[in-house]
């Protein structure tokens, strides 16, 4: 297995014996069985109570609403065990709520969080982003689907699509229109699962399997106006500041990803025989394994030192946007070396390097394509 840089000296004696109970965690609970859960294109509700049990839902979450203390680099640790299942989707979906309960922390009322925040991070309600539209994924402000007030509550018709725990979400955090054309027209509102009206359609993808994905239909839903997040057209920057984290933990998800494909490379490299040698003995092989670990070591570096940054309460959206298009594309090109060092074998369902070849692609894509994040870093610099 390779061995990284010794770790910043930011990881404490807490982190380490965290790291130990992740892993014991990801030995025993998962690895015995996500190849069978992606296989099945789903995996048990009850390894959300699991995670939940262990504090790994609630981690950084205020411990009033069932939250564990931890900052940053927990967070780290946690995705770097997790990431040895080599299944993104079991990732995405398990922490969907990293995304779909953020809002509600932000902007609810006390009485809604006091309700709803205990149940998502415990793991007995799973929670779900819903801003992407069938007529546009990365241009938030444009918006079509609308929530109209109606009394004490408003009234919610149009559709989500590419929805992360969409099919079996119990609470839906959702991007409407409220007001006018444009940012400031786009409100936060939080939707019962079982609210009628609401239809959902399962969707297949390339990777990620065992996450699953849902188009979501909103006719005449009714949403009781004490569920609006933050205040009225003023949605949008709440879910902003949202991204910012979702790009870092995509970010921790593609390093620790490509980590996973060196390691099995570099096994198979020293296992492996060919022409009387070991595979790591032709040069053209261990240049590649070089190549990786000099990706995976400066996407590392990154990593940690805008953590460090984000500790401290600074918010450089910019190297954000930055980092998180270096890590997918690293991981791109440790998922692409490790199934050609592989060979046939890499070729084959069952290799870690094989699911994560699939799952590449929703790396460079989610969370902001690659071109909409270059564009909003030059724009940060300055430079448009």
């Amino acid at each position: 297995m390779y061995q990284a840089m010794p770790a910043s000296p930011m990881y404490s004696a807490e982190h380490k014996a965290f790291r130990a109970t992740v892993r014991r965690y990801v030995d025993n609970e998962l690895l015995p069985h996500v190849d069978a859960w992606d296989e099945a294109e789903t995996f048990p509700r009850s390894v959300y109570r699991s995670a939940g049990e262990l504090g790994l839902l609630g981690l950084g979450y205020p411990e009033q609403y069932g939250g564990t203390d931890g900052d940053l680099f927990h967070e780290m640790v946690m995705i770097e065990e997790l990431s040895r299942t080599a299944c993104g989707g079991l990732l995405a979906s398990l922490f969907s709520h990293s995304i779909g309960a953020a809002p509600i922390l932000v902007g609810g009322s006390e009485a809604l969080k006091a309700r709803v925040l205990p149940q998502i991070l415990s793991g007995e309600k799973i929670s779900a982003l819903a801003i992407t539209e069938p007529s546009g994924g990365s241009d938030v402000a444009s918006l079509t689907t609308r929530a109209v007030r109606d009394g004490d509550a408003y009234i919610v018709n149009g559709s989500k699509t590419f929805i992360t725990s969409g099919m079996r979400a119990d609470y839906l955090t959702v991007a409407v229109r409220t007001g006018g054309p444009g940012a400031g027209g786009v409100s936060a509102l939080l939707i019962d699962g079982d609210s009628p009206g609401l239809t959902r359609t399962p969707l297949k993808k390339m990777g990620w399997w065992c996450s699953d994905t849902a188009q979501l239909h909103f006719d005449n839903v009714r949403v009781p106006a004490a569920h609006l997040l933050g205040q009225e057209n003023r949605g949008f920057d709440i879910f902003m500041r949202n991204f910012n984290h979702e790009r870092l933990a995509l970010a921790m998800q593609a390093y620790a990803l490509a980590r996973v494909c060196l390691d099995e490379a570099s096994d198979w490299a020293q296992q492996r025989t060919t022409f009387g040698k070991q595979l790591v003995q032709h040069q053209v092989v261990r240049h590649k394994l070089v190549v990786m670990a000099t990706q995976i070591e400066a996407t590392r570096a990154m990593l940690e030192e805008l953590a460090q940054r984000l500790e401290r309460g600074e918010s450089p959206v910019a190297q954000i946007c930055m980092l998180k298009n270096f890590a997918a594309q690293t991981m791109q090109l440790c998922a692409d070396s490790a199934v050609q060092i592989l060979g046939g074998m890499g070729f084959m369902r069952g290799t870690k390097s094989e699911r994560i070849y699939r799952d590449v692609k929703v790396y460079m894509i989610g969370g902001g394509a690659e071109e909409i994040l270059n564009d909003l870093a030059a724009r940060q610099l300055g430079w448009v």
